[in-house]
């Protein structure tokens, strides 16, 4: 009504479509968990940019790949994408489930 774009939803992706795209070299992968709970347990090729501190203009250059934002079960990551929209981002991915969904689904991790 007034030129104003309704924001769509975040983008969730499943464990199984991280996994592939990871695998292709689609994905640049941000965990906004804390180091402490990243040096626990992480997803291989993750970066760690803890929410604490988390400003989309750091995330690294992509170099064409899809930026997906992860934690432990969602909320965080969704609150980085809630901050990335209001830095008008193009950044809209997060893995729905966080890191408890992958394990879940029998991905691995790794730990520091």
């Amino acid at each position: 009504m007034f030129g104003f774009k309704k924001r769509d939803a975040h983008r969730e992706i499943g464990p199984a479509e991280l996994d592939a795209m990871l695998k292709g070299g689609k994905a640049l992968l941000i965990d906004v968990r804390e180091t402490g709970e990243f040096a626990a347990g992480h997803i291989l090729g993750a970066i760690n940019m803890p929410l604490s501190g988390f400003s989309p203009r750091n995330i690294p250059d992509p170099k064409g790949r899809t930026v997906v934002l992860q934690c432990a079960g969602g909320k965080r990551s969704g609150q980085a994408l809630d901050q990335c929209a209001a830095a008008q981002s193009a950044i809209d991915t997060h893995l729905a489930g966080g890191i408890g969904a992958w394990k879940d689904a029998g991905f691995p991790v790794v730990g520091d």
